[in-house]
């Protein structure tokens, strides 16, 4: 799958764009805050309906094009195979609905012309992403790393997006009923419908992400000794919030979360309504469910100690950097293509041991999209074997 022509109109500082793209590698250069982050950015939300950067959709609308009498932001993509080519279009459109909460941004989706939801966008395109901001997958919040995993995930099995879907919808609904009883008063009988529909999609949400991690951790570990030059052993553990196959709730214990990945979905499920049951006094008098895959976690070790609490920055960059290419391979292996890998200033950050080994990992991908301050972060050969550009104030020269 490849992504063979990039159109931008009014996005970020991007006014017009219209780029194709070859296969294998192509190099971005540029100064700080000239386009190159904004241009993998509109790639990803393309892919996945979703920006890894903007608190709010307002944001990637051109500043200029915020002062014209309609305001909007288009993205559209060709990708294809070789054999067939799709069209993907995404229109942002800033309007005001009359209830004086300020403008909003309407989003549109369009595949192949066809209106389509947002959702309908995920898995056309499958990208991974690696920013230098991503070592916070390892120092930041949980919600941080489901949000990575959903959102891998969603890109290579839908049944696994429409569980997560379902999962979130009723666990507003049975938060909703909670605070009710909590500020009401009632009968809490009333949850055991929700106890059991949680407990369904959850389970399927739960045991996914479990047997994700098991082949992250698995590739990951290769990748870690490339990267590191065999100096630590990298592992990835899931550390689900109800209680524990081995009663080690929360400890990032790697043969924790390879018990969930080895339990038949059934008994999951069986695990989880029992476990909402046995805690609804407590998620009643808190007013919010306590436990679940919303309060799931991931944990990073290096030679068993957590690098959350004890790793440097630079080994929290390495492991995520480890795992990202290990998403490209589970990518490759899940769905039978390569997914486009999106590097964004990722060399200048690393020291040379580590430069090499990333350089060699962009030989086994099918096409890359790399962005760098400075060419001398690249050797010859491979500059010699790209397409290379110059970004400059949103627009693209090649060199």
């Amino acid at each position: 799958m490849r992504l063979h022509h990039l159109s931008l109109t009014n996005f970020r500082n991007y006014a017009r764009l219209e780029l194709s793209l070859p296969a294998r590698l192509s190099v971005f250069q540029g100064a700080n805050a000239q386009g190159k982050t904004n241009l993998l950015e509109a790639i990803h939300l393309l892919a996945t309906a979703r920006s890894p950067r903007a608190a709010a959709e307002r944001e990637l609308i051109n500043w200029l094009a915020l002062e014209g009498p309609l305001p909007y932001a288009r993205l559209a993509a060709e990708v294809g195979d070789g054999q067939t080519v799709e069209r993907l279009e995404l229109v942002l459109e800033l309007s005001t609905n009359g209830s004086g909460l300020g403008p909003l941004v309407r989003k549109q989706v369009r595949i192949n012309g066809v209106a389509k939801r947002g959702l309908d966008l995920i898995g056309r395109l499958r990208v991974v992403l690696f920013m230098p901001e991503d070592v916070s997958l390892v120092a930041g919040a949980p919600g941080e790393r489901r949000r990575y995993l959903d959102i891998a995930l969603c890109q290579i099995d839908h049944a696994y997006c429409r569980a997560l879907a379902a999962y979130n919808k009723i666990l507003a609904q049975r938060n909703a009923l909670l605070k009710r009883l909590r500020d009401e008063g009632g009968d809490a009988g009333q949850l055991g419908f929700w106890d059991e529909q949680m407990a369904e999609h959850g389970a399927r949400v739960l045991g996914r992400r479990a047997r994700a991690v098991c082949a992250l951790d698995d590739l990951a570990r290769t990748r870690h000794r490339e990267l590191s030059g065999g100096s630590e052993w990298l592992a990835l553990t899931y550390l689900p919030s109800p209680a524990q196959p081995n009663g080690t709730a929360g400890r990032p214990d790697a043969a924790n979360g390879r018990a969930y990945a080895e339990i038949p979905l059934e008994k999951i499920r069986e695990s989880m309504a029992a476990h909402l049951r046995a805690q609804r006094s407590r998620d009643i008098a808190a007013g919010t469910t306590l436990s679940g895959p919303h309060r799931d976690d991931l944990a990073f070790l290096a030679d068993g100690r957590d690098l959350r609490t004890y790793g440097s920055r630079g080994q929290q960059r390495t492991a995520v950097l480890a795992m990202k290419l290990a998403e490209v391979q589970m990518m490759r292996e899940v769905t039978g293509e390569s997914p486009l890998l999106l590097l964004d200033d990722v060399m200048s950050e690393l020291d040379g041991a580590r430069r090499h080994a990333m350089l060699d990992a962009l030989a086994g991908v099918d096409q890359a999209l790399v962005t760098a301050t400075d060419w001398s972060d690249f050797s010859e050969e491979l500059l010699a074997n790209c397409r290379r550009y110059h970004v400059d104030a949103g627009r693209l020269t090649e060199t």
